[in-house]
């Protein structure tokens, strides 16, 4: 089986992009950020590598990656891994709900 491309959705890159620099303007630094975005990098390529290994959700063919405080929402395809969201667990998961059911 070929390795899968990971594409991030407009909506997840950025709500990524929105959590490191939120970090980097609460810590006055941008060291967490970096050690967030290396996290990040591991584990999307755990996804590309196992894409099937972590647990699916109650949304057609997506799935849920937990990193610490984190969730990459991903959804397989034939050629492409695709993040859906970025997502913050410390949020309203309401909000949540409807970024994931507007995507397609």
């Amino acid at each position: 089986m070929a390795k899968r491309n990971i594409v991030w959705a407009r909506t997840a890159d950025l709500q990524f992009v929105g959590v490191l620099e939120y970090w980097v303007k609460k810590n006055k630094s941008n060291n967490f950020s970096k050690k967030l975005l290396k996290l990040v990098t591991e584990r999307t390529l755990q996804i590309t590598a196992a894409p099937f290994i972590y647990k699916s959700t109650n949304f057609k063919d997506v799935r849920v990656a937990s990193l610490r405080n984190f969730s990459i929402y991903y959804k397989i395809t034939t050629q492409q891994i695709i993040v859906m969201a970025f997502w913050d667990n410390r949020q309203d998961p309401k909000k949540l709900l409807r970024i994931l059911q507007n995507e397609k």
